[in-house]
């Protein structure tokens, strides 16, 4: 697997500080001297072409309510520590501040970070596959990744940043599929738009309602209570939002990178703060039948990282994060129930989301399908339908032209 966790510092603190010695650039190490992962497989794209942010590094022996301010400045929630040697020993994020300082009733201008960092991050090197890594934060349920080049952090990958470009990518791809399609023969037609229209059916149209568990725990306080009471619910019920309600209706959200912003950073006393100060009034809304997809898209537009569901008499069913919804959307793809997907389509899949991932835009989508043009010339013989009871046997792609602007394939 492409990403570790970073083994202790005392055991390569010669071969760190001899590598820094002889770096003319300021940056911050990791404890050991070489990429922790493999090299990538010529022609798959690596971490280092995904969309990355730069990195917050801060001193582990600094305030809570400086690492605030600081992470308020450049507008990011997470920030990695380093030790006295410079070397990567954690990671803060808002969540961190929230439900290990506030609602613990620490005091955050007394409380070092290394007292509630999460040690020994896992990080992905540079040159790892992105499929892998972004994988790695889908299973472990983390949003945030530190990058790391020959032995140096160079970055942070956000996967909510990064899977709403895919998952974008992806949509506009399906489009220009179905126009495909509908551009060969019966055959090629048919196998065309089974994958897409499996594709469709498993990511674009499931709602909201699928993702929801029963009788699943919305955090709920009143909008004069104090900051500190929002804190210590969200520590209960181990989630990063809550909500103030009259009667059934929502008032407003307040969110663990509220408290950070808006309270910790602004020296606010969590105390004596009531949440309707520091709350977000009015959030938008959507329904338990909203999509998946259209969910991602109303977060993405409005810059928000949290999302009130309403059941279907207005009651709030629940509050979903950004990545609640963007692991749904990635486990609807690549779970097989429903439709039985062989080996071959399996690689289809890799392979989509592959391209889904590029970060510059793909000229009239061929880039996007080109690796579908290989897959169909290689793998002709075994493609399913989405009935899985009919095969392709003759299919042949032999070019692929644009007529007005649409992609064809000549068979």
């Amino acid at each position: 697997m492409s990403s570790q966790t970073v083994p202790p510092a005392s055991t390569t603190r010669r071969d760190s500080q001899k590598r820094r010695s002889n770096s003319t650039k300021k940056s911050h190490s990791f404890n050991h001297a070489k990429p922790m992962s493999p090299s990538s497989i010529p022609g798959e794209r690596t971490v280092k072409k995904l969309r990355l942010s730069k990195a917050l590094t801060i001193p582990e022996g600094t305030t809570v309510s400086e690492a605030c301010r600081r992470m308020a400045a450049r507008r990011v929630n997470a920030v990695l520590l380093t030790d006295s040697n410079a070397l990567l020993s954690g990671i803060v994020t808002d969540k961190d501040v929230a439900t290990r300082v506030i609602g613990e009733g620490l005091k955050p201008e007394q409380t070092v970070v290394s007292k509630i960092m999460t040690p020994s991050p896992i990080f992905v090197s540079a040159d790892s596959l992105a499929i892998e890594a972004l994988q790695k934060m889908v299973q472990g349920k983390f949003r945030h990744l530190p990058v790391v080049e020959n032995g140096e952090v160079i970055a942070m990958l956000d996967i909510t940043k990064c899977l709403y470009d895919a998952i974008s990518r992806m949509e506009k791809a399906v489009e220009q599929g179905n126009a495909i399609a509908s551009s060969v023969d019966q055959n090629g037609s048919k196998a065309s738009h089974a994958f897409m229209e499996t594709l469709r059916e498993r990511m674009f149209k499931p709602s909201l309602s699928s993702i929801i568990a029963e009788n699943s725990d919305v955090a709920v306080v009143s909008s004069s209570d104090p900051v500190c009471v929002a804190a210590k619910k969200m520590r209960d019920l181990r989630v990063n939002s809550v909500v103030t309600v009259t009667g059934n209706k929502i008032q407003g959200i307040l969110t663990s990178k509220d408290i950070l912003m808006r309270v910790v950073a602004q020296n606010l006393s969590p105390e004596l703060t009531p949440v309707e100060k520091v709350m977000t009034p009015n959030p938008e809304c959507v329904t338990v039948e909203t999509t998946i997809l259209d969910a991602l898209h109303l977060m993405h537009d409005g810059k928000f990282l949290h999302l009130p569901v309403l059941d279907k008499d207005g009651n709030v069913a629940a509050c979903l994060d950004v990545l609640d919804i963007t692991h749904a959307a990635i486990s609807m793809v690549e779970s097989s129930s429903g439709v039985a997907l062989n080996e071959v389509s399996s690689t289809m899949m890799q392979k989509f989301w592959d391209s889904a991932l590029a970060l510059d835009p793909p000229v009239k989508c061929l880039q996007s399908w080109h690796w579908m043009v290989q897959m169909l010339e290689n793998y002709h013989p075994i493609i399913p339908l989405a009935t899985g009871t009919h095969f392709l046997s003759n299919l042949r792609i032999l070019r692929v032209v644009y007529i007005d602007s649409v992609l064809v394939l000549r068979i």
